[in-house]
């Protein structure tokens, strides 16, 4: 057999060797074509349609569930998800592009690139809370790009529409990003409470901050009308005290003289009315001309006078007829209060016009706030609202009593008061409040407990609970009365939610949050 195959290779000649490798090498290169030249299709796909998860180029979410099936979808030349159904295909990629997440897709015919005009492509999502969007396509370069941004949390189900000159294409994928993965006994570990949207009452209120104030018509500033040394201060700072009551007693020689005119003016009257007696017997007898009663009348007239002069000087600046003393001036409480201010000593020298104490009836306060000219419609006289403390856990119903007229030229808002009754004096000249205005009560159909709502990239949201955890859903809030927020978009009625304790959740969400990117 050797000798045989020696033979043989002895009767090749050159050229045949060269044709036979030749060969080889074209067989090489075929091969290779046809593989690269095969369709890309979801593994386990058997019916042409990828349900595949998205990849959105997101690192690890700590506690976040991502749920991504990234073994069982191919991945295209641009880094994207590739779905096919026979030989026609697409890649879809979520990517932020400026700043706002947009799909892009690129189209595939037999494993070759598509121009971005040879299908008309739409997307519709299925947001958790059953918010639907229709998101179109234009041209961008090779590809086709979201027109509107695809709005975070990345939580929905989307069908993608593609028509192409011949035959219209379906491809469905689903994204998860961001859940919170929770069981029901951590739910329960962490008490959190859940609730379902429903419809609900809700009283819209407004908000306004204010400020405690004396009742300016139950305060009065003490004045002692008249100069004059202090003798004695019966009445200390803060102290109750009744109508009439002497707060202190000065030494003025302006009351020692008015008392001296008051005396002399009664003695004259006791003189004129004496001798206008005697001289009307004497008349009556015919003893004594009819002119001399007429004068001594006229006496008694001006010494009448005189005396109600003297009198009314003394009562005008709150001095008694007698007061032992001449020059002993008293001053005394106009009301019922408390003595909140107090400017003179023993042995200080007092001018008429010094305000000397401060008396104010805290039996009634006033809450004073400013008002901005677009919330005035919304604050009228007789209005209820409820007064409540910054500083300790207090609240009081009232009404508006007062609403200024003019607007402030600098502030531009009008000044409004509530009138509180105050019999504890727990409401203290002083003390920051927040007024809340009380407006209609409206329906509205659906509103989640006040509890509920949290902030996430300054955006309220909702942690929607679905099987195994919670997702943030983005909503839109309307009317507020501090326990029912109403629900303008994102919820519908009869979803469950996270209420009290939710703030837990968004705790878990943030420590996923911690590591997202795009």
């Amino acid at each position: 057999m050797k000798l045989n195959r020696d033979a043989v290779v002895a009767s090749l000649g050159k050229k045949q060797a060269m044709a036979i490798v030749a060969i080889v090498l074209v067989g090489i290169v075929m091969g290779a074509a046809i593989l690269r030249s095969a369709p890309a299709k979801p593994a386990g796909d058997e019916h042409g349609h990828s349900e595949a998860k998205e990849q959105h180029d997101h690192g690890d979410h700590g506690g976040h569930d991502e749920h991504e099936d990234s073994a069982s979808a191919k991945k295209g030349p641009h880094g994207g998800d590739l779905f096919t159904e026979g030989d026609f295909g697409l890649e879809a990629q979520l990517a932020e592009e400026g700043g706002d997440p947009r799909l892009k897709v690129w189209l595939f015919q037999a494993g070759k690139a598509l121009p971005p005009t040879a299908a008309k492509l739409s997307v519709k999502l299925v947001r958790p809370g059953g918010e639907e969007e229709e998101h179109s396509f234009a041209v961008d370069k090779d590809a086709l790009k979201s027109v509107k941004p695809i709005a975070e949390p990345h939580i929905f189900e989307a069908t993608v529409s593609a028509q192409t000159p011949t035959e219209p294409y379906l491809f469905t994928f689903s994204r998860q990003e961001g859940r919170v993965a929770m069981g029901d006994a951590q739910v329960k570990a962490a008490g959190i409470t859940l609730d379902t949207t429903s419809a609900s009452a809700i009283r819209s209120s407004l908000q306004l901050p204010g400020e405690i104030r004396f009742n300016e018509d139950r305060t009065a500033h003490v004045v002692p009308r008249v100069a004059g040394v202090v003798e004695s201060v019966s009445a200390d700072l803060g102290q109750q005290v009744k109508r009439g009551q002497v707060l202190a007693v000065i030494s003025s020689a302006t009351v020692s003289e008015q008392r001296s005119e008051l005396r002399t003016a009664q003695q004259r009257l006791v003189l004129a009315r004496t001798t206008h007696d005697r001289e009307k017997k004497l008349w009556e007898q015919k003893i004594s001309p009819e002119q001399d009663v007429l004068q001594a009348q006229q006496a008694l007239h001006e010494a009448e006078i005189a005396m109600a002069n003297a009198t009314q000087k003394l009562s005008a600046v709150g001095a008694g007829a007698s007061a032992g003393t001449l020059g002993r001036y008293e001053l005394r409480a106009p009301f019922n209060g408390m003595v909140v201010e107090k400017h003179l000593a023993l042995g200080e020298s007092v001018k008429e016009d010094a305000n000397v104490f401060t008396v104010s009836d805290l039996s009634t306060v006033w809450a004073e706030m400013s008002i901005g000219a677009k919330d005035l419609p919304q604050v009228r006289v007789g209005e209820k609202v409820t007064v409540r403390s910054t500083a300790f856990d207090a609240a009081v119903a009232g009404t508006v009593s007062y609403v200024g007229a003019l607007i402030g030229e600098q502030t531009r808002t009008a000044k409004a008061r509530v009138t509180l009754a105050n019999p504890k004096l727990t409401w203290r000249p002083g003390l920051f409040v927040n007024v809340e205005v009380l407006g209609s009560e409206a329906s509205a159909p659906v509103t989640v407990s006040a509890e509920g709502v949290q902030s996430l990239n300054d955006k309220p949201v909702v942690f929607l609970k679905v099987p195994g955890g919670f997702i943030p859903q983005p909503v839109q809030l309307g009317r507020a009365d501090g326990k029912r927020v109403e629900i303008l978009s994102g919820l519908r009625p009869g979803a469950q939610y996270a209420a009290a304790g939710s703030f837990v959740v968004k705790s878990e969400h943030g420590k996923g949050s911690a590591t997202h990117t795009h």
